[in-house]
């Protein structure tokens, strides 16, 4: 009998943790960061102590009470006594890996606390976007999931306080095991191998999934960022499918169609799929995005402002395509130009950086003597595609800036007139965090006295773009009606939902299908 048991993704958008166990193993379906659980405790100010190890993590029930499957150097003396009679704790040991379905950390995030011998099973773009992303960020000590730094205990002489501080030691990669693309180029291997930061990297080689005990199938899918995949997993009941986050709408949905044809062909005992947008009834499709994106930036005189979600590379190319066909430069900053780059050395289709004339990459305002290497290189590598802010002023009609919210500090050195646009191609707000920010937002278009298009406004108690502006979003996730299409032709015989404020969708919709909706429960477990 397999169980299927819920540390994360019931009632909540992300922070995934599933834990699959059969004869023949134990996996773990992604081991995501919980945004919602962090909010209700913590905020930017505020955060759990990186010199406490996991103790607050586990008082604070942001990581399962599980003994055994978290590093050794993040565990305080005697750390497990105090929870060895809690309810929901368990000794665990000889797990086989995680499957993790893409790079999102409320998938991923996760994982920088588990032990470095459990193997993360992903595909090779999942596996370099975890690097890329974390080689070009802050690299906090609960969001390194590539690589991490050890911690050792240390007290400062005279003082009485201990804390668990980051060694001098080095990095330590983990061990990726990727379905596909095992022959890596010298370039992508370098890339793979090799540390971008002051501290030397102890690297490990990629792996294959068939150094599992499970037989896994793993299925490619469109989703807001590249490589993102379904798993499927054979058990003694018969095939699990985990869906992860997917669409049908997006620039590959073709690859989702497959992953539905594929999965039927399996005849699954169970589907776990997503349900993030099952109360909306149709999606605007990235070609949608373009044709919207280009009539209001088209229309444009001065500086174009382009806010859209990090790492969604499909928009990138939207509005890199919208730049070319507005004789316009897109304008990048420098992570997302060691993004793309990384996620060239896989895939061809990417743009070159360096040949293409639409793009340019913006060099920020930085105060610091020791740029990182990353950053070093970049620079280096496409110093003829370097703009200053002084370029940008002078010739505001000539670029598309790809800006968000956290990058609206750079305009005092811009100083763009009046009139400018505002693109937003993003989602609305989802909790009060974010509608801080996009008060603040606000606040900066008035200040600079930008235009704004596609933008949420605060009317009548909710954040709501204008009618007149909508589609400017593909979302990541299917809606209601294809995500009841992918249960309907998949047709298993229980069906799961996770990643999802509504889970009852399914059983309202679903009574009439022949399919056992079961909905999961915090820390509950589902025999199948």
């Amino acid at each position: 009998m397999v169980k299927l048991t819920f540390y994360g993704g019931v009632g909540e958008i992300g922070g995934n943790k599933i834990l699959l166990e059969d004869d023949k193993g134990k996996l773990f379906l992604d081991f995501g960061y919980p945004y919602s659980k962090y909010r209700v405790f913590y905020e930017e100010y505020l955060k759990p102590r990186p010199g406490a190890g996991l103790l607050d993590l586990l008082v604070m029930g942001l990581l399962p009470q599980l003994e055994g499957i978290y590093r050794t150097d993040l565990e305080t003396e005697n750390l497990w006594q105090q929870f060895r009679r809690a309810e929901h704790y368990r000794k665990l040991e000889d797990i086989d890996g995680i499957l993790l379905t893409h790079a999102h950390l409320d998938h991923s995030g996760h994982i920088c606390f588990l032990r470095e011998d459990i193997s993360v099973y992903a595909t090779a773009t999942t596996a370099f976007i975890a690097k890329a992303v974390q080689d070009s960020g802050t690299s906090a000590f609960d969001q390194q999931v590539c690589y991490f730094t050890p911690r050792v205990e240390e007290c400062l002489k005279g003082w009485k306080q201990g804390a668990y501080v980051a060694s001098s030691s080095g990095d330590r990669q983990r061990r990726f095991c990727v379905a596909d693309k095992l022959e890596l180029s010298e370039e992508a291997g370098n890339f793979w191998e090799k540390a971008t930061r002051r501290k030397k990297l102890a690297s490990q080689l990629l792996g294959d999934i068939s150094k599992c005990s499970f037989n896994l199938r793993c299925f490619p899918v469109d989703h807001s960022i590249p490589g993102a995949c379904s798993w499927g997993v054979e058990t003694s009941s018969g095939w699990v499918i985990y869906s992860g986050d997917l669409r049908l709408h997006g620039r590959h949905g073709k690859l989702t169609e497959s992953m539905i044809k594929e999965a039927a062909q399996l005849h699954p005992r169970a589907l776990i799929l997503e349900g993030t947008n099952v109360d909306k009834a149709a999606n605007v499709s990235e070609q949608e995005v373009y044709e919207n994106a280009f009539k209001a930036i088209n229309d444009a005189s001065g500086l174009v402002i382009a806010d859209f979600p990090p790492r969604d590379v499909n928009r990138l190319l939207t509005f890199l395509q919208v730049a070319r066909d507005t004789k316009r430069k897109l304008t990048i900053l420098p992570r997302d130009a060691y993004l793309l780059k990384t996620m060239r050395l896989l895939e061809s289709e990417i743009p070159d950086i360096a040949q293409e004339d639409a793009i340019v990459i913006y060099q920020e305002t930085t105060a610091s003597k020791t740029p990182a290497l990353w950053l070093r290189n970049i620079y280096q590598d496409y110093s003829s595609k370097i703009v200053l802010a002084k370029d940008v002023r002078s010739n505001q009609g000539d670029f598309i800036l790809c800006f968000s919210f956290w990058d609206l500090n750079e305009l005092p050195s811009i100083q763009p007139r009046t009139g400018s646009l505002y693109v937003f191609s993003s989602s609305e707000p989802h909790n009060e965090e974010q509608e801080m920010d996009f008060w603040r937002l606000h606040h900066w278009l008035e200040h600079f006295q930008l235009r704004a298009y596609g933008l949420p406004l605060y009317r009548n108690g909710i954040w709501e773009i204008p009618e007149e502006e909508k589609g400017l979003h593909a979302s990541g996730h299917a809606c209601g009606p294809d995500l009841l299409r992918i249960a309907r032709e998949i047709q298993p015989e229980v069906l799961i939902p996770v990643h999802s404020e509504k889970p009852e969708f399914y059983v309202d919709n679903l009574s009439d299908s022949g399919i056992n909706v079961i909905l999961p429960t915090e820390y509950g477990t589902v025999e199948i």
